[in-house]
């Protein structure tokens, strides 16, 4: 029996996966990897975690995943407090999502490079939680061990005394240690080895020096002599070691402050308007993936809304598909109430979705004049239909809803006449629906009006799902019959033709265009 079925708090565990190889995982982390309710780590905000890459072969797959992504790393910041206040609030805000779940008594992993209590974004955690739930710290082996491993050279021998230096230190504090100490290894150094080697130099320990990336890395591994590496070319995954030592001088961590509160959210949250994609999570951005996993609340179309990852630390809000300024007037209203909220539009929110809706109503009432409201771009249907083809908007296109909800049909015809008679391709969204039959008949004969019968012309549904279906006809024979609101067309211009590659049909319009006669 789970923790939340016993009605007891979960447990925060602190899980160490060492240098970088997946083998390099203790049995005990990836014994409590697997068996968590729970998996957190951390990320910059490309959306990549490489801890989370480490323990993905240990993963369940039906695990809540908390990604917790730093606002910003070493770049400037708008936040008032600086980057220090943007961090302190990150870190407050991350272990107020990781509490949610240990109140609910789920427990909760929390990955880490190298180990939990070494130089790690853990700690950071540790100091906000363990004072209120219970912690338990799954130690790893560190990048020290692992280099020298990689170096199969001892580290320390009989009275040797090693000391292990944050390569941001600077020259002159790097120098003054390393001309104090019998071996070191230096970490932190990608941004900063220009600096360190010029220490190594000064202290001159430079040709006793070796620098090592990915320590773990089998076939990526590297191990030059220090003075060789170009500071332009260090990664994050690197170290330098002057031989002589073991990880005995590890600095204690800062003392943890025991029953420290949470501090309130702010009198504001935010809301932010997240582009799907067309289909799965294959077709996310990692940038929407992170809007979406720090997210409070999920506003959207209810279809939409269910293909975001059920999370039960977060409130779902579905609604129907004629409310958008309801809608975005809702997902505000939170976000007064210091709620992150992230409203949720298939394809991309600025392409025929919620945008707009959210931005006006934002604009229009002075009551949400204070609430940051940010756009996360999507891949359009356009486009993923497009690429299931070959390259049928490869040049000038136009893209163009069929929908008369929100204008006029005669503004629609005089568009898609004026399209056709520019030769443009053109991409049409909401081509049918139930209740709308007869327009794209219309559309046919007014877009034959201006285009040879022949012209290629593509018929996407349900594209990135299992029921996706690609069809490619002609304009001439274009069935509607054929077409519902799952679908979405792409009309050639003139210049599209189907060519043959590896024998499959793909439709392409040259980026070349005939000059006029």
């Amino acid at each position: 029996m789970s923790a939340a079925d016993a009605g007891t708090p979960g447990v925060l565990y602190g899980v160490g996966l060492g240098p970088g190889d997946p083998e390099l995982v203790t049995v005990k982390a990836a014994r409590i990897i697997g068996a968590a309710d729970v998996v957190a780590y951390h990320s910059a905000r490309h959306g990549r975690s490489v801890a989370r890459s480490i323990a993905e072969p240990y993963l369940r797959g039906d695990q809540i995943e908390e990604q917790l992504v730093y606002p910003v790393t070493t770049e400037t910041t708008a936040h008032p407090g600086g980057y220090e206040g943007a961090i302190e609030e990150f870190y407050e805000r991350a272990a107020g999502r990781l509490m949610a779940h240990l109140a609910a008594g789920r427990d909760v992993v929390l990955l880490a490079e190298g180990d939990p209590l070494f130089y790690s974004s853990y700690m950071h955690m540790h100091k906000r939680i363990s004072g209120r739930f219970a912690a338990v710290i799954v130690p790893g082996i560190t990048s020290v061990s692992a280099a020298s491993a990689a170096l199969s050279m001892p580290l320390v021998e009989g009275n040797d005394v090693l000391t292990v230096l944050p390569g941001t230190l600077g020259a002159d504090e790097l120098t003054r240690r390393l001309r104090g100490t019998d071996a070191a290894a230096i970490m932190k150094i990608s941004r900063s080895y220009a600096e360190v080697r010029a220490a190594l130099q000064e202290s001159g320990r430079l040709d006793q020096a070796f620098y090592i990336e990915r320590a773990s890395g089998g076939s990526r591994q590297l191990i030059e002599q220090a003075r060789e590496v170009d500071p332009a070319a260090v990664p994050y995954m690197s170290i330098v070691i002057v031989p002589g030592a073991e990880a005995a001088g590890m600095p204690a961590p800062a003392p943890i402050e025991r029953g420290r509160e949470t501090e309130p959210e702010p009198a504001i949250g935010r809301v932010d308007v997240v582009g799907l994609g067309p289909a799965g999570r294959d077709w996310l951005t990692p940038q929407a993936l992170a809007v979406l996993a720090a997210a409070d609340d999920i506003v959207g179309y209810g279809p939409y809304v269910d293909r975001v990852p059920p999370n039960p630390r977060q409130r779902r809000h579905g609604s129907d598909n004629r409310v958008e300024a309801q809608r975005a007037e809702f997902a505000l209203d939170l976000a007064l109430r210091g709620r992150r909220v992230a409203v949720v539009s298939s394809g991309d929110p600025g392409v025929f979705a919620m945008a707009t809706a959210v931005l006006e109503v934002a604009a229009g009432d002075e009551r949400f004049a204070g609430v940051p409201v940010d756009v996360i771009p999507g891949l359009t249907a356009a486009q993923a239909v497009a690429s299931q083809v070959g390259a049928p908007l490869g040049h000038d296109y136009v893209v163009l809803s069929l929908s008369d909800n929100l204008k006029p049909w005669e503004i629609i015809a005089r568009r898609l006449a004026a399209a056709a008679a520019a030769d443009f391709a053109i991409a049409i969204y909401n081509p049918a629906s139930s209740s709308r039959r007869q327009q794209l008949a219309d559309a046919r004969d007014l877009l034959l009006a201006h285009r040879d019968p022949a012209t290629p012309v593509v018929i996407g549904r349900a594209v990135g799902t299992d029921e996706q279906q690609i069809t490619v006809t002609t304009l001439g024979d274009l069935d509607p019959g054929q077409v519902d609101m799952r679908c979405l067309l792409i009309i050639g211009s003139s210049q599209t033709r189907v060519v043959r590659t590896a024998g499959q049909a793909r439709v392409i319009t040259p980026r070349r265009y005939p000059p006029p006669s």
